[in-house]
């Protein structure tokens, strides 16, 4: 039960100038417009609108005045009471309180991690993708019938779909837009996300090209290795070997398109899996 003589800083015989005046003199240095339109400051003038509220009122003040006596009794007689039940019935609320601030704690070091692990995931089943799709080109699209290119198609919206979704709340959760410098001056508050949005978008665009330059410069030092691997589908597609270049241009930014969103789409499943299974 919140004490409404505290929250106007007036003592329990104070009388309804002393109230109106307590109040008037919160009111102007709580209220929202004098604070910027502060959350903290709205929530603190609602309370102080109640409190005045109340002890303004003659039949509300004397009925909150026993509500408080009966409350403060109550409290009184097991707080301060020698009685073995009365002491152990303190210690059990007090463990019982302990308990479940670990208990919280511990739940929220939980989700983080698991929120964590779910970005880190992500993020690297893109890169890595990208990464091997870059080295190793692979003809799937010209080996598949159209059932499977219309399976491939399929998985290819809905990999966006979900990657679009998974990097949106990702960025969302772990990064922060900065302030201006006189209103960061000004507040001097510490944000709660760890990064910037601006840095997150770079690190992604910068993996990202990193991990088709490496692909990229790796596929071409072992290009007959790759080649010879890709005689093994000769039976289902026509290789042009005097062509190679054109291929490389043409179809690779095709499979940099459609295949890391499957890639994600197939890691995340597998991933969520396997942490309901745990």
């Amino acid at each position: 039960m919140i004490d409404y003589y505290k929250t106007l800083g007036v003592k329990r015989t104070a009388s309804n100038a002393d109230i109106k005046s307590a109040y008037r003199k919160l009111a102007r240095l709580r209220h929202p417009d004098v604070n910027h339109d502060s959350e903290t400051a709205a929530r603190e003038f609602d309370l102080l609108s109640k409190a005045y509220r109340v002890l303004s009122d003659p039949q509300e003040r004397a009925y909150y005045d026993l509500q408080l006596n009966s409350l403060n009794s109550s409290r009184s007689s097991i707080l301060h009471s020698d009685n073995p039940h009365a002491r152990r019935a303190r210690n059990l609320a007090v463990q019982a309180k302990w308990d479940r601030v670990v208990d919280e704690v511990l739940e929220h070091d939980r989700r983080e991690n698991r929120e964590r692990q779910r970005a880190v995931f992500t993020t690297v089943s893109l890169f890595l993708s990208t990464f091997f799709v870059a080295l190793m080109r692979p003809p799937l699209w010209q080996v598949f019938d159209y059932a499977g290119r219309a399976i491939m198609l399929t998985l290819f919206v809905i990999g966006v779909w979900h990657l679009a979704t998974r990097l949106r709340e990702y960025i969302q959760h772990y990064t922060y837009i900065p302030n201006p410098i006189q209103t960061s001056i000004m507040r001097e508050d510490e944000p709660e996300q760890p990064f910037t949005r601006f840095s997150a978008y770079t690190f992604l665009l910068v993996g990202y090209a990193l991990s088709i330059g490496v692909g990229l410069f790796i596929g071409w030092h072992t290009q007959d290795f790759f080649n010879d691997l890709t005689l093994l589908f000769q039976h289902r597609v026509e290789v042009v070997h005097s062509n190679l270049l054109m291929y490389s241009s043409a179809a690779l930014i095709t499979d940099l398109v459609i295949y890391p969103p499957i890639a994600v789409l197939i890691v995340d499943t597998m991933q969520a899996l396997a942490a309901r299974i745990d």
